[in-house]
């Protein structure tokens, strides 16, 4: 599972001209599924991301997390965070999970983080999205569970 986390001054996504979320101060972030992956991986990224200190303190430090400034969630899923792209110019997919697999864990990530944030917004799965952002910093990490055991 992986997930590129954006610190953001906004962010909002569209589909077919609606606007499905939007969140000024917070985390965009953009999550993919992959066929091994499991509730309990979710689980250890989403208390990472919870977590993730990357917002500045009054001395300007990245010590603050995102409950700590009040901040909101923007998920947003995008298989495509699985591309492997070592063979030719075409990226492939076929590391990326299921549909299926992909939407439940996607639904289990968006309950979890409402259980722990106030605000969460989110996507919508499976369909062509607009995402729109501030990227403040920029600060971006990537949260990937093949890194974290």
């Amino acid at each position: 599972m992986r997930f590129l986390v954006q610190r953001v001054s906004r962010a909002k996504v569209t589909v077919d001209g609606q606007v499905t979320g939007q969140i000024g101060t917070g985390l965009l972030v953009l999550i993919g599924v992959a066929e091994q992956d499991t509730e309990e991986i979710a689980e250890r990224l989403v208390k990472k991301l919870i977590g993730l200190r990357i917002f500045e303190d009054a001395q300007g430090k990245t010590n603050l997390s995102l409950k700590d400034v009040g901040g909101s969630l923007l998920l947003v899923s995008q298989f495509t965070l699985y591309a492997d792209c070592r063979k030719g110019n075409r990226p492939s997919f076929v590391h990326a999970g299921a549909p299926k697999l992909a939407e439940e864990l996607y639904e289990y990530i968006i309950a979890r983080c409402q259980g722990a944030v106030e605000r969460v917004e989110t996507g919508v799965f499976g369909v062509d999205m607009k995402v729109e952002l501030e990227n403040d910093g920029p600060f971006t990490v990537l949260l990937d569970s093949e890194e974290m055991c």
